[in-house]
Formats: C-alpha cells, structure tokens, sequence
C-alpha cells in the first residue's frame, strides 16, 4: 500500500532542500470524487503580476468593448492579441481599466517612472529623484502580507532588468520607481532577482548556510547537480509511492535537471548583449532576452507548482526600458520607438515588439495549463496571473483603457470572456477581487472604488 506523505515533504541533501509536487499519496485514502472535489476547495490560489513597459500600439491590442458586462472573446482576435489565440480558453480580455494616479495631476512630465510606481500600488508617487521617495504599498505585498506563514516564501519578485534605488531616471522622478513594482512600504521597494541561477538555488536552498562566494564558486565549477544530493532520499521515497506518483516524481526531477542545464549553459557560454542595447550583462544573465524571460518564467511556475509561494512578481523590463528586438528584427530601443509620432516604420516595429511578447506571455501560460496541479486540476486552474502595464499608448502616455489580460481559473474567474468595464473603472477594483480570491479581502486599496468582474 502506497504511503501517505504530508504536503511539506521535501527530499534532503547536504545544504538542499527540495520541495516536491503534490502527488496522489498527498491526499490521505481513495482518491473519490467527493474527495477532489473538497481538495479543490482547499487549494490556495497563486497570484502572478507580470509587467511589460512603455505602453503598447493600442488601435491594435482591444477587441471593440460592448456595454458593460462580460461576453465571450470574439472569433477574430485584434491583430496584436492573435498570438493569444491559442490559450484564448485560458485568458479573460479587459477594457476600460484605468491607473488615474499615474497622470500627472500636476508633477508635469514623468509618465514612465509614474506607470511602473502606480502599476500595482494604484498611487501617485512623490517627485523626487532624491532619497525622499514615497509611493504606496503594492498589492502584491499587501497580499503577502495577509497570507504570512503559508509558503516558504511570503512573495517573490523576479525580473530582467536590474533593481535600480537611485539616480534620476525620468524627469526628476528616482530610479526606484521606474524599476520597481513590489513596494513594502511607501519607502521601501523589493528588489528583483534578475539571475536564473540565483534564483533557482533560492528555491531549493541549494549551498550550506552562510556559505562563502569563494566556496560557491569551487562548488558551482565542479558542476555538481544539486539533484545528485538528493538522488538517494529520491530513491527511498519512490518504493513508497504508488505508479503514478512515481512517474511524475521521476518526470518532476527530469524537469528540475533540465531548468539545471539550461542554467548552467548560460554560465558556460559568453554572453554577448551587444544586439540588445545593453552594454554588459552580469555573469549568468542570458543573453538572449526570450531566454532570460523563459528561464525566470518557468522558475515561477516551478514556485508555484511547489507551492513555495503564493504571490510573485515578474518585471519584464524597467519602465522606459530601451532594450532592442534584434529576434524580430528591431533594432532601435524600445522606448524610442514607443513615441514614434505616426511614424509608420516606428509603428511597425512596435507592433512585432507587442506580438513578440504576447507570444512569449502565450508560451508561459502554455506551460502551466500543461502541469497537472493538486487533485488532477492544472497548475494555471488554481493561478491567477495578470499581464500588463500602467501605459496603454505608448505614444500618447496616457493611463486609460490600459492593455490587462487575465490568465486562469483561480476562484471565481471564467476564461475565455472579454469583461467589459465602465470606462475609467480603477484597475484597483480588480485588485482587490484578485485579493478576494487569494483569501485576503480589502475594502480598500489604492484608489479602489469598489469592486471588478474577474
């Protein structure tokens, strides 16, 4: 008889930990139907806030909004949403969200550092590019907060830029708000995790506690899989469990292995950003930009699937990032293009930046429709991930009808929809019904003014 294992078992080597995915032998007795149905009710929703910059080509991203309401997503995809055509049972569309603290209201310019700051704190932020920075807390944080204690980690914040806290960024506005989005408090934003192998090592707390940087490195460079250190507790474990449990704990630690390899590839090969309008990159950044952004993606997903974290953040790039897409043949930055002035050859470009990401948002939500989950739902079922920013018009910088997709099935979510709000309506009204599903319910958060159809 298969043996029953608590939720929090984890294999053991020396300085590692690794968490497992949830299995049959998790859920104590014959798994009935009653019984995946009461686990379904059990199972924590994860929230992912994913952010791109600098606005995107508009006339092109939204279907035509109706009245008020939700209605199906139409057959024909506008053309910068097609690339989402293939996960289109996985996503709802919205229009009609709005970040009004992220205007000026006064400060004059600074649109990009404003979007990024108001992103997930729906405040408007004190012009400074000193050390007196004030912006809010960000609901990702606030929701953290509420769900203490759960998971290994309260949130992560992840990203591919690096984490900026000083200099002048945007006309008198601070780095920080142009490279943050995760705010503890009004004065304090998280950094990011910007490398793959940091990252990974964070979540199987590979290396012994208080290990030098000289005796990471002698044990990175004898390539020692961290799998290797729990190969035989993974052993012991398997002639307890069932046939499929094995199966997935054996496809589970081949998945882990290859996340490994591919990390170590970037380590072993020489890193040329040279294409990407970045002068250097650190050890260990890829230098290809879909790597960077797949490798971090998919160390997301791993958190989730091993329910180490219930809430993270994923910053595609600063706010008024000038990265090229030489893989899309765009060889001017980002950021210039995006005030392209009815500039066709400019709009153009944008339009294969906008493609390209929605591409890569497709392939991530993919990836976590295609994981089995707890009780024989998908890993996506019990997430909710919300894709997007804080300037919709690149162009124009303003902060109305921004570009919001939601993936997944958490709570009360029905994909597949385009929920159509009233023109204006606070993006923090679905902030706090994300919250709500996430089991921490807010009567107010930023400038909120009640509640929005997930």
């Amino acid at each position: 008889m298969a043996k029953t294992l608590d939720r929090r078992t984890v294999l053991r080597g020396i300085g590692t930990a690794i968490a497992l995915p949830w299995l049959e032998a998790m859920s104590p007795g014959t798994i009935t139907r009653t019984a995946r149905a009461a686990t379904r009710k059990a199972t924590p929703t994860r929230l992912a806030f994913l952010f791109v910059p600098n606005g995107v080509h508009a006339p092109e991203w939204l279907p035509t909004p109706g009245a008020s309401g939700a209605s199906p997503i139409p057959a024909e995809l506008p053309p910068l949403l097609r690339p989402l055509d293939r996960v289109r049972e996985h996503i709802t569309l919205h229009s009609g969200l709005s970040h009004q603290n992220a205007a000026a209201l006064g400060d004059g310019p600074g649109d990009h550092a404003r979007s990024a700051a108001c992103f997930l704190t729906g405040t408007h932020p004190r012009k400074t590019a000193g050390s007196d920075i004030v912006n809010g807390i960000s609901i990702d944080q606030a929701i953290a907060a509420g769900t203490r204690g759960n998971a290994r980690f309260d949130s992560l914040e992840i990203g591919c830029d690096p984490t900026l806290t000083a200099g002048n960024c945007d006309s008198g506005y601070s780095c920080a708000y142009s490279a943050n989005i995760a705010w503890r408090s009004p004065r304090t934003p998280v950094a990011k995790e910007t490398s793959p192998r940091a990252l990974f090592e964070r979540l199987f707390m590979a290396g012994p506690v208080g290990e030098s940087k000289e005796a990471r490195s002698r044990r990175l460079s004898r390539r020692r899989s961290i799998l290797d250190a729990v190969r035989g507790d993974a052993v012991r474990l398997s002639k307890d469990l069932g046939g499929r449990d094995r199966a997935k704990l054996e496809e589970y630690l081949d998945g882990a292995r290859e996340l490994e390899r591919r990390i170590e590839q970037v380590e072993r090969s020489e890193q040329d950003s040279s294409g990407w309008g970045i002068e250097r990159l650190p050890h260990g950044i890829p230098g290809d930009y879909g790597d960077h952004l797949a490798l971090m993606g998919d160390l997301m997903t791993l958190a989730f699937r091993l329910d180490l974290t219930r809430v993270c953040t994923f910053m595609w790039a600063n706010e008024g990032s000038n990265r090229t897409f030489p893989m899309v043949d765009v060889r001017e930055g980002h950021h210039h293009l995006s005030h392209h002035a009815g500039d066709q050859a400019k709009i153009d470009a944008i339009r294969r930046i906008n493609l390209w990401q929605n591409d890569r948002f497709a392939d991530l939500i993919a990836g976590m429709a295609d994981i089995e989950g707890e009780s024989g739902r998908s890993l996506l079922d019990d997430t909710l991930v919300l894709y997007g920013g804080a300037i919709s018009d690149g162009n124009r910088h303003n902060h109305h009808d921004l570009p919001i997709v939601v993936a997944g099935g958490g709570g009360s979510a029905m994909p597949g929809r385009l929920v159509s709000h009233a023109p204006r309506t606070p993006l923090c009204n679905l902030f706090r019904s994300m919250a709500s599903v996430a089991g921490t319910p807010m009567e107010r958060f930023g400038d909120s003014n009640g509640s929005a159809m997930l």
